[in-house]
C-alpha cells in the first residue's frame, strides 16, 4: 500500500515553475502565488491538467486570460480579505475573465468532467450572495 502511494504522488509531480513560487492557503487549498512578472502572465498556460497541482493564486489581479490553456479552468475572483466574488466556472482557452473590484483570481484546474459548456466554447458564471 505505501509503494501505491509514493508512486501516485510521484507519477505527475507539479511543473517547477510552480514548485518555486511562495504558497497560500485560500479556501481550503494551499496554492503557490504568482508574485513575479513572468509567474503572473504564464499563470498555469502550456501546463497539462495534471502537473497544474491545486491551482494558482495570482494576487492584485482583477482580469485574466485563457491564451495557452491546454484544459478549462475554473476562476475564482476575490476580495482583499480572500472572500470570493464570483465564480467562472470551465472556461475554456482562448477568453478573457474580469471582475470589476476584484482583489486576486484563484485559478483552478475544471474537474476532469469538464462538460459540454466548455466544449461548445462558453462558459458558466456563478455570482455569490
Amino acid at each position: 500500500m505505501v509503494e501505491t502511494e509514493t508512486v501516485m504522488s510521484t507519477a505527475h509531480p507539479i511543473a517547477r515553475r510552480l514548485r518555486r513560487l511562495p504558497r497560500y492557503r485560500v479556501l481550503c487549498r494551499e496554492v503557490p502565488v504568482a508574485l513575479r512578472f513572468r509567474a503572473r502572465l504564464l499563470g498555469l498556460a502550456w501546463l497539462p491538467r495534471e502537473r497544474v497541482g491545486a491551482g494558482l493564486l495570482i494576487p492584485r489581479c482583477s482580469s485574466v486570460h485563457t491564451f495557452g490553456m491546454r484544459f478549462p479552468v475554473d476562476l475564482v475572483f476575490l476580495d482583499g480579505a480572500g472572500r470570493p466574488l464570483s465564480w467562472r466556472l470551465d472556461v475554456p482557452p482562448r477568453r478573457v475573465a474580469s471582475h470589476r473590484g476584484a482583489y486576486a483570481v484563484l485559478e483552478l484546474p475544471s474537474p476532469q468532467s469538464a462538460g459540454e459548456a466548455a466544449s461548445r466554447g462558453e462558459s458558466r458564471r456563478r455570482p455569490l450572495p
